[in-house]
């Protein structure tokens, strides 16, 4: 049901109101060029930074990247992220779990710089993307890519960094503080179920207060990060850091484009399917906003982004789809990040705490992968698919590792290219013998 807004846009204003700016009528959504009262407005926003904030700052933590940089790259992107695609695709941009395990392959000796160029460089490749896409359709994306690929490569993933949730990759996680992770991991399992509604989908930040107020009890918040909270200024300019290139680190991050493009795809048809609009036309822009914002934050610290299925939580339970609220979102995040104060408070977070966050995280993601399958009707009685999804996964878990040189491809990259030679390379070899792969059932192991 669509509403007719009463009030007419301004032509200071982007937006209409819908009807009184007050309520949704049952039936009803507020679309992205709608708008509720602004107070109204203001306070969706501010729900749509907090559902991002547990996800997003968790990656510069993992990956040790500043915090407050990232949340400010994050909002500065989500700003241009709407105006590239035009105000029409509602979305905030947070960090990308997809660039964890690659980023810290890449920064294995400490600097910070060749992995923001990976970033940068894979920014770029999406960016390419998306103007292709944009010229010439999204129908190719699909034959690349389908579910069964896509969910292969999300799932490898989530597996690739269950060794960092124990162990922190060898500086923390659960094997550090295993108390504080429990803890932590039990009040994320409590939050989900005990809450209704909004809270609900902020177990995860609900879990890290929890694990932190258990930590500073315990004694156990670090003495130097706590030096760093004193001390930092409540107003200031982010912690840059310049980007610089190696083909090594370049080569072990561009392949979470990948990632990247399945993910700003699913948004968008999920945006379209709740509001009842075809925005099939605008999935070449979502790609290029998505990787202009992770150039830009790979030009000056952040972590690379994506957009955010916690947001589509958001939307789907006020049923604002409004951009308005976005550009809010996008500003607190940037206000954010010009605090010194609040990324050094992001910096007490102790390590057992980010374990068992991450150990829920990470299984998010490697369940995320089946939810895929699932939702794309995956037939598994394929031996194509079966093998496909079967070798992927095993050589993303175990981090299969291949040095040809100074180059290095990790079980990401190794993975993504195995679920991708091997669905196409079967696939080809089938056409090519007028065989149907389902007739040739895969061997199945005894159990």
């Amino acid at each position: 049901m669509t509403h007719t807004p009463t009030e007419p846009r301004s032509r200071w204003s982007p937006w209409t109101v819908h009807g009184d700016g007050r309520s949704i009528r049952p039936g009803d959504v507020v679309h992205p060029g709608e708008r509720l009262s602004w107070p109204r407005t203001l306070g969706v926003g501010v729900q749509h930074v907090v559902a991002m904030f547990g996800a997003t700052f968790t990656v510069p933590l993992i990956t040790g990247f500043p915090p407050a940089t990232t949340l400010f790259f994050s909002g500065i992107g989500t700003l241009l992220f709407l105006l590239i695609t035009g105000n029409r695709l509602p979305s905030y941009l947070g960090s990308s779990f997809a660039f964890i395990a690659p980023v810290l392959a890449a920064k294995a000796g400490g600097d910070l710089g060749p992995a923001l160029g990976g970033i940068l460089v894979a920014g770029a490749a999406l960016a390419v993307v998306g103007l292709v896409v944009q010229l010439a359709g999204a129908r190719w994306i699909d034959a690349l890519m389908p579910p069964v690929v896509t969910g292969a490569i999300v799932a490898l993933i989530g597996l690739n960094l269950a060794p960092v949730a124990w162990d922190g990759g060898g500086s923390g996680g659960v094997k550090a503080q295993p108390l504080i992770a429990v803890v932590t991991l039990i009040a994320i399992l409590l939050a989900t179920v005990v809450f209704r509604g909004f809270l609900a989908r902020l177990s995860i930040l609900l879990g890290v207060v929890v694990g932190w107020v258990l930590a500073t009890l315990l004694g156990q918040l670090d003495p130097t990060a706590v030096d760093g909270l004193k001390e930092a200024a409540w107003v200031g300019l982010p912690q840059l850091h310049a980007p610089s290139f190696e083909l090594r680190a370049v080569v072990l991050v561009i392949p979470v484009i990948l990632v990247l493009i399945a993910e700003n795809a699913g948004h968008v048809k999920a945006v379209a399917a709740m509001t009842g609009r075809n925005l099939d036309k605008d999935m070449g822009r979502a790609f290029l906003g998505d990787g202009l914002a992770t150039m830009l934050a790979g030009a000056g610290g952040g972590s690379g982004t994506t957009t955010y299925a916690e947001n589509i939580g958001v939307m789907a339970a006020t049923r604002v789809y409004s951009t308005a609220a976005y550009w809010v979102a996008g500003a607190a995040a940037v206000l954010l990040g010009l605090s010194p104060k609040f990324g050094a408070l992001i910096l007490t977070v102790p390590a057992g705490v980010l374990g068992g966050a991450t150990t829920a995280l990470y299984g998010l993601i490697a369940v995320l992968g089946a939810r895929i399958w699932i939702e794309g009707r995956v037939d598994f009685h394929d031996p194509v698919n079966l093998l496909t999804a079967a070798v992927a996964v095993i050589i993303g878990a175990a981090n299969y590792t291949l040095t040809a040189g100074d180059l290095s491809f990790n079980g990401i990259a190794l993975g993504t290219a195995a679920a991708l030679l091997i669905y196409h390379g079967m696939r080809l070899i089938a056409r090519l013998r007028h065989t149907t792969p389902d007739s040739r059932p895969a061997p199945e192991p005894e159990l």
